[in-house]
């Protein structure tokens, strides 16, 4: 979607088979990508991400942290404190870790932009994936509070939350259940595509949207509204 509408996009993700995918979508519009190994838990990796991208394209104005891991987990599992710190290290810190290292160039931008994504987890709870929940409420929390701090500066912060998305997240769950919840839970009656979500992702990133600074945006069919 980004590449469509103009941008180099840098194409990360800490699975190889994926960044090719995305790239042969991305090389078929004629746009340009750069494909990157990413692992958002470790800091060496990040700035070496950061400075190829320089390297390449020699400026960044744009940043979407969107790397993500749900492990299910109750309050009194024996390996809970893994899940939390796990999920923590991707979910959060790997987020704050890569706007610390893009920061010095997003600020030379004349239109720096960070999109966080955050989930309607981040607005709510679900029983048993608590780490994943307390997470997702962090981001909007880093959204807020560095929208009040970089606004000054000319960079907009702001932050997506997914309901119920067709990704390889949820792509173990039947069908059947998926249409059951839908029906249940979401005015819409149906799960999300990948592009809803990036869309709006785009729209928060283009001139027309230089006013809006600390937004939390559901792209969740209504889920976040309804109550019966």
């Amino acid at each position: 979607v980004f590449a469509e509408a103009g941008a180099k996009v840098v194409v990360s993700d800490i699975n190889e088979k994926q960044i090719d995918e995305v790239s042969s979508e991305i090389n078929s519009c004629n746009a340009t990508c750069l494909k990157q190994i990413l692992d958002v838990t470790n800091q060496e990796n990040i700035e070496r991400v950061v400075a190829n991208v320089i390297k390449e394209f020699g400026q960044l104005d744009i940043l979407i942290n969107n790397a993500g891991i749900s492990i299910p987990t109750t309050i009194d599992d024996e390996n809970y404190e893994e899940s939390w710190d796990r999920t923590f290290d991707v979910l959060l810190k790997g987020q704050v870790n890569l706007i610390r290292a893009a920061l010095p160039y997003i600020r030379k931008s004349d239109c720096g932009r960070i999109v966080n994504i955050s989930s309607t987890e981040g607005l709510g709870a679900t029983p048993r994936i608590s780490p994943y929940t307390s997470a997702k409420h962090g981001v909007i929390g880093l959204t807020r509070s560095l929208a009040a701090e970089l606004g000054s500066q000319g960079i907009t912060v702001n932050c997506i939350c997914p309901g119920p998305i067709n990704t390889a997240m949820t792509a173990a769950i039947p069908a059947e259940d998926k249409q059951i919840y839908a029906r249940r839970r979401v005015p819409l009656k149906r799960y999300g595509e990948p592009e809803e979500v990036a869309h709006m992702t785009l729209s928060l990133c283009l001139p027309a949207a230089s006013f809006v600074n600390g937004a939390v945006l559901p792209v969740d069919g209504g889920l976040s509204i309804k109550r019966a």
